[in-house]
């Protein structure tokens, strides 16, 4: 009775002190509404200070109208000591006709530092690619950048709860500085943020009016000015020339970066770009509560929300952040007057391959702006089409018709991170604080929702790509342990699962546990659910071919193990006898650098095996590597063993004679093929082959046009996937007009940079082309062809037997899907287990004729399914009964073909007359995906499976003496599909020898019935 009463009074007690807290909440709410009103109403209420007049004019006079003008950008302060980007560059932000290289918005930012105790400049770790700075550039009041040190540690603090409590993150929070970072122009054609972010500088280090104030006292404003710098001044030469030349036809921007376009923006899980580990490097540095990435496409302002789905392994507070700030852009700017600013409808925040997923993944706001853009810096009349109409999510369309500056571009940008930077400020506290407890979630993630961690077993066959997977995460600044002994944990049904020492493991109990997680779970994505706006599957083991294990059993916590403190490498070794051996084998599990290995010692004869094969006890995969003493420089033994042991490979030295059927390899002469179109897919290729160290030429479709000798300078052509039909890939840009130039001149130095130079873009490889590249395959080279590049020989009639379908019901967009070999004589296949998981994104679909003249669906003889048997009695199964009449003989039932045999009866050959194809010489379909639609998706999206089911993956069609080798898939795409490298290294190391494991010429008699086929 006493214990209830006392649960009584207690429970009055909290219920007091509850609705206390709730109404001081409710106060202290008002008071911060009513303060916000204020200060996003009448941000420069007291006396301003004296504006720079000459800058100010100029600013209205470009503006088109001044509904695209606020309060907050429709002036500029003067200053003594500042000067403003007018005072060093002779024209203000924004201005028309005038782009800014690199160079000298980085000679601005430093005049900025020198001049302001408010600006410092900080050079990012890495160079480009071409070898341009990347500059970081922080404002803030001067007590805050003189205490910056301090302040970064705080923030390291909050995002790491396992070294800060409660207590100690309140004091934290209540000292520390809230960081705001912004980053532009990391798609180069999008020019006004490296324009508006100099005139921002200026602006927070120089203006006094109590808005500005607020963000200086309360935030440290990080800017990246450039991400992508290389491909900035490229663009800048473009403009150039465009104004230099009025009335010619510009060149578009073809290369942006060393490698990479577009998708420069699509590393985020891959990090191959130095810009992309810069920016990765900085955050972890700063760790700053948001980065704001600045882009131009859409009408007039889109702040990012997405449409959904949003990512799953999010915690939900990141979401709400994202529609918190972007509606407070919304309102302000539309209680402002300004037309067109919205969110919601555009982009889908799904997948985690963003630059700006730096944030997102890491317990920190990644937010993004798209803004309207000229492609320039050019004033022009404009025409909006569906973004101006008014939606649910749009209540403030854009306006259907408007002249365009990139003044107006510079004052919507610059309006809108101003009014989310002062919002942030007066918020201060709520940022950090939100923060923290993301950080804190992360870290109870293996005890709440789970899974308590990751698990890479340390037996697996590909210990480099498993190296090379736990480095990617340590870059991303997740914590990865080595276990110290064997351990064992319970899967979900309670079967035990042993590892042995030395296996990784990715704990779910730290601060980026959710980053980790994203990356290496599998991905469902609902095909009801808006269409994707990139890749819906991205799991990281699948697409590298590395077995990962996820774990529910919470005892994996306990296991012995130890945080890596540097990155993990394997060293090879070279086995067997120290002394002299008359043969070394170098295992092929498919590790990259195997490729590595073969080009390395060029000088070296070395041969394959073409089936499994063993020496001693152990056992070597069909494709390993044999290398023989005799005939080989007196140092191999010494060569061999430095370059194993770098490369993370395993070599056995032996004495004994080996049977197994062999055939040469040399280091064939590859080239990778470009058109003056478009050269962001085979970008990705440049990146590996450079990586790797695989030497290779870079030719254009010119140089396929005017090169009838190409076999005598190659063997194996590349050709990575290019948009559109086989025709606008064969005939490239019209030939229209005067000339294109893509090369070095005094108006245009940087393209000069460029990894290829043209006196003329125009015009692709022609008739002439194909016809040059028909003839490289039939004197014995070999052509590989990638997704829509296999339209060029399967449409231009280099290949016969294989066609290409469009999809009617297929919705397979970038996902991960299961494939099985189905060819494991052909040497494409050496070194891969039964299957392999691919990405896809919903085309080509083959159809191969793998046995008679036609065509045959989903690469099968004959069709079969729904449909297959005529209305009648029984089942889809059951044969047809016609009723009344003699009855049929029920047809013989043929067993497989063999190896070497013929699949058609004499009848059909007859029938086929010339249109026969030897059996030699038909498509070789070397991998399929999955037979069973239930079994294809491995991660991201499928609908209308059976259109995907049983197809071919990967075809090689004799022509003449070579080959071409077509590509359902994209084995080298983003830096993520590791696992897929080495169907292309086999193709081009075996380029001479793809026929093993096809008939001989003599051996392709028709088939004849068997008795035991009854």
């Amino acid at each position: 009775m006493n214990r209830e009463h006392s649960l009584a009074l207690r429970s009055i007690g909290a219920l007091t002190a509850s609705l206390t807290c709730v109404l001081l909440f409710v106060a202290a709410s008002t008071a911060v509404a009513q303060k916000s009103v204020k200060a996003t109403t009448t941000p420069a209420a007291t006396a301003a200070p004296r504006n720079d007049e000459g800058y100010t004019a100029k600013i209205k006079e470009y503006t088109t109208e001044k509904y695209f003008l606020t309060e907050l950008v429709d002036h500029l302060p003067a200053s003594e000591r500042v000067p403003t980007p007018e005072k060093v560059l002779g024209y203000i932000a924004g201005t028309p006709n005038k782009l800014t290289y690199t160079k000298d918005i980085y000679r601005y930012m430093r005049e900025l530092e020198k001049t302001s105790p408010r600006v410092r400049v900080f050079v990012a770790p890495e160079r480009s690619e071409e070898g341009r700075e990347q500059l970081l550039v922080a404002v803030s009041d001067e007590a805050n950048l003189a205490r910056l040190e301090r302040h970064k540690e705080t923030t390291a603090r909050l995002a790491d709860p396992r070294r800060t409590n409660d207590a100690q993150a309140r004091q934290l929070i209540d000292e520390g500085k809230a960081m705001y970072w912004l980053s532009g122009a990391i798609h180069s054609p999008e020019t006004g943020s490296p324009e508006m972010l100099m005139e921002l500088a200026y602006r927070l280090a120089v203006e006094e009016t109590p808005f500005i104030q607020e963000i200086r006292r309360n935030l440290i404003i990080l800017i990246t000015p450039v991400v992508e710098v290389d491909g900035r001044d490229r663009m800048v030469d473009v403009y150039n020339y465009r104004k230099a030349n009025p009335g010619k036809h510009a060149p578009n921007l073809l290369y942006w970066g060393k490698y990479v376009a577009h998708d420069n923006n699509r590393d985020g899980l891959g990090m191959a770009l130095a810009l992309t580990r810069n920016m990765m490097k900085t955050f972890l540095e700063y760790r700053p509560q948001v980065l704001h990435d600045l882009h131009e496409s859409v009408p007039f302002l889109y702040t990012s929300t997405g449409t959904g789905p949003y990512n799953a392994w999010l915690d939900p507070i990141v979401v709400d952040e994202w529609h918190l700030l972007a509606y407070h852009e919304v309102e302000e700017l539309t209680k402002r007057g300004v037309p067109g600013v919205w969110t919601h409808g555009f982009y889908d925040g799904w997948a985690p391959n963003y630059m700006f997923y730096l944030a997102n993944g890491h317990n920190a706001i990644g937010r993004f702006y798209e803004t309207f853009g000229n492609g320039g810096a050019d004033t022009m009349d404009r025409t909006v089409t569906q973004q101006a109409q008014r939606d649910w999510f749009r209540p403030n369309p854009p306006l259907p018709r408007v002249k365009w500056s990139i003044r107006n571009n510079v004052n919507l940008q610059q309006s809108g991170v101003l009014l989310a930077m002062n919002f942030m400020a007066r918020n201060r506290e709520r940022f950090l604080h939100n923060f923290y407890l993301k950080s804190k979630r992360a870290v109870a993630k293996a005890t709440n929702e789970g899974p308590a961690a990751y698990v890479v077993p340390g037996d697996v066959s590909r210990p480099v790509e498993a190296a090379d997977t736990v480095n990617l995460l340590r870059l991303m600044g997740i914590e990865v342990h080595r276990a110290t002994r064997e351990f064992a944990i319970k899967d979900q049904k309670g079967t035990e699962q042993k590892f042995p020492a030395g296996s990784y493991v990715i704990r779910m109990d730290q601060p980026y546990s959710r980053m980790a997680d994203m990356m290496m779970d599998t991905q469902y994505y609902n095909a009801n659910d808006p269409r994707p706006y990139d890749d819906t599957g991205w799991t990281l083991g699948a697409m590298r071919n590395v077995k990962t294990v996820r774990v529910t059993d919470g005892n994996v916590l306990n296991v012995p193990m130890e945080m890596l403190k540097e990155d993990a490498r394997v060293r090879g070794r070279l086995m067997g006898a120290p002394g002299a051996a008359t043969v070394y084998v170098v295992h092929h599990h498919t590790e990259n650098t195997l490729m590595t290995l073969r080009y390395r010692l060029k000088d070296v004869r070395m041969s394959v095996a073409e089936s499994d094969f063993k020496v001693g006890t152990q056992n070597f995969n069909a494709g390993s590597f044999i290398i023989r003493s005799d005939g080989n420089p007196a140092d191999l033994r010494n060569r061999l063993q430095a370059a194993v042991e770098e490369l993370g490979l395993t070599a056995v030295a032996s004495d004994q004679t080996l049977t197994v059927k062999m055939h040469e390899i040399t280091t064939p002469r590859i080239a990778i093929l470009h058109t003056w179109q478009n050269t962001q897919n085979e970008g990705w290729y440049r990146i590996e082959f450079d990586r790797l160290q695989i030497p290779y030429g870079y030719i254009s479709g010119h140089t396929v046009r005017d090169t009838p000798n190409l076999r005598d300078k190659y063997d194996v052509i590349i050709f990575p996937p290019v948009g559109g039909a086989a025709q606008s890939i064969v005939n490239g840009i019209p030939q229209r007009g005067d000339p294109i130039p893509w090369k070095d001149s005094p108006l245009t130095p940087n393209i000069g940079l460029s990894p290829d130079r043209t006196d003329d873009m125009r015009g692709g490889m022609g008739l002439a082309g194909v016809a040059n590249l028909q003839r490289f395959v039939q004197d014995g080279g070999l052509f590989i062809t990638i997704q829509n590049t296999t339209r060029v020989p399967v449409e231009y009639g280099i290949t016969t037997g294989v066609q290409i379908e469009e999809a009617r019901q297929l919705q397979a967009r970038g996902s991960i899907y299961n494939a099985m070999f189905t060819d494991r004589q052909s040497p494409i296949a050496y070194g891969y287990g039964e299957t392999l998981p691919v990405y896809f994104n919903q085309a080509p679909l083959f159809q191969v004729n793998t046995g008679s003249g036609g065509g045959a669906g989903a690469g099968s003889s004959s069709s079969s399914g729904t449909g297959a048997r005529p209305s009648g009695r029984g089942s889809v199964d059951d044969p047809d009964i016609v009723q009344a009449m003699p009855q049929a003989e029920p047809p013989p039932q043929r067993a497989p073909a063999r190896p070497g045999e013929e699949q058609i009866t004499d009848e059909q050959r007859l029938q086929l007359g010339p249109f026969f194809v030897p059996l030699a010489e038909r498509p070789r379909v070397v991998m399929r995906f999955a037979k069973d639609e239930k079994n294809l998706l491995v991660s991201g999206m499928l609908a209308g499976g059976s259109e995907l089911a049983n197809r071919a993956v990967v075809v090689d069609v004799t022509v003449g003496r070579g080959h071409v080798v077509l590509f359902a898939t994209n084995p080298m795409w983003r830096h993520q599909t590791q696992g897929e490298f080495f169907l292309l290294f086999n193709a081009a190391l075996n380029y001479d020898h793809l026929g093993v494991g096809l008939p001989e010429p003599s051996a392709q008699a028709p088939r004849e019935s068997r008795s035991d086929e009854q």
